[in-house]
């Protein structure tokens, strides 16, 4: 009786914690996805469209560097994170694309990517120009979360860029992931259009722009 008790209690917290940090319709979207009815509303987001004083890193331990990865690194994070085998990082790579992290130590701790050149995100092509770049795939690791390390990571990507001449920033927000709007919010970021992206049984795809900003 007491485990199911000690059951209850926590799948009443986990669901707490998903609809307080406003997951329940991203895990609703995701499960209809899987069925083949893939329905994703997403901002075409602009970051750091003011100045933003440097994000600190909470907690004690500072001790965090910020590198370039390579494909040591990233065979150790397709190793790691379970649900990422789909997605081939090391391709990502190899085609230029650049990847930032943060190591405590030699621990991994957050990583991210940057696209330099025009890219196809669910079926519609967005150009980039010789200044402007795509941030994506922002991943902290679970034992260094609440440490404010993705404002601080994609705040030392904005100044690496800076140094190669790119000056403009832009991501892609999900609708429903209110903890990645959240995110962006601190980093003075600002969304220029909301698009709807619409793959039926990943045959039929087709894009809707909803509204401008």
């Amino acid at each position: 009786m007491e485990g199911d008790k000690k059951g209850l209690s926590y799948r009443i917290k986990w669901m707490t914690n998903i609809i307080r940090h406003g997951l329940f319709w991203h895990g609703v979207r995701n499960n209809l996805a899987r069925i083949g009815l893939d329905f994703m509303p997403y901002y075409w987001v602009q970051e750091a469209t003011s100045p933003i004083t440097s994000p600190k890193i909470r907690g004690e331990d500072k001790n965090f560097v910020i590198e370039k990865f390579g494909e040591i690194e990233i065979n150790h994070i397709k190793n790691t994170i379970i649900g990422i085998e789909e997605k081939d990082l090391l391709d990502d790579l190899r085609r230029g694309e650049i990847c930032l992290g943060l190591k405590n130590g030699e621990k991994i701790a957050a990583y991210m990517f940057i696209k330099r050149k025009p890219f196809v995100f669910r079926n519609r092509t967005f150009q980039l120009g010789p200044n402007e770049s795509y941030l994506h795939s922002m991943y902290t690791f679970e034992a260094y979360r609440g440490k404010n390390l993705a404002p601080y990571l994609r705040y030392h990507s904005y100044k690496y860029l800076e140094k190669e001449g790119v000056d403009t920033f832009y991501s892609v927000s999900e609708y429903f992931n209110k903890s990645t709007i959240k995110f962006k919010k601190k980093l003075n970021s600002k969304p220029k259009r909301l698009f709807l992206s619409v793959i039926l049984f990943k045959k039929l795809a087709f894009n809707i722009n909803l509204k401008k900003y």
